[in-house]
């Protein structure tokens, strides 16, 4: 099953969603700004994108870059900062079995389903 963590005031994840609802197959979708990711669920997620955290951020949020631009933190820091502030979350995470990508653009959600 696809799983794809959205949020639906964001255009790109609203254009990749609807990618994946016109594949017909089945997935579920995870709106992550109101069912909080916890730390083991991010690392996961993280190890499927193959990544580092830092890559998940979203540097041009108001948010990072008034409280965390410019600051050195730790792989675990930068996922309890993502665990608090979610919206600092790249979106959206798109996931099919062990793979994952990040829908930027969109269209990479075929490349996933």
């Amino acid at each position: 099953m696809i799983t794809i963590y959205h949020n639906p005031r964001c255009s790109k994840s609203r254009e990749s969603l609807k990618i994946i609802e016109d594949s017909k197959k089945e997935h579920q979708v995870v709106k992550y700004l109101d069912d909080v990711l916890d730390a083991k669920k991010l690392n996961h997620i993280i190890n499927l994108l193959k990544i580092k955290p830092i890559e998940l951020i979203r540097k041009k949020e108001t948010l990072w870059k008034e409280n965390f631009k410019n600051t050195h933190f730790s792989n675990n820091e930068l996922i309890d900062i993502m665990v608090k502030h979610p919206k600092l979350i790249e979106r959206p995470i798109i996931i099919n079995g062990n793979k994952a990508i990040i829908g930027r653009p969109p269209k990479l959600a075929l490349d996933i389903i």
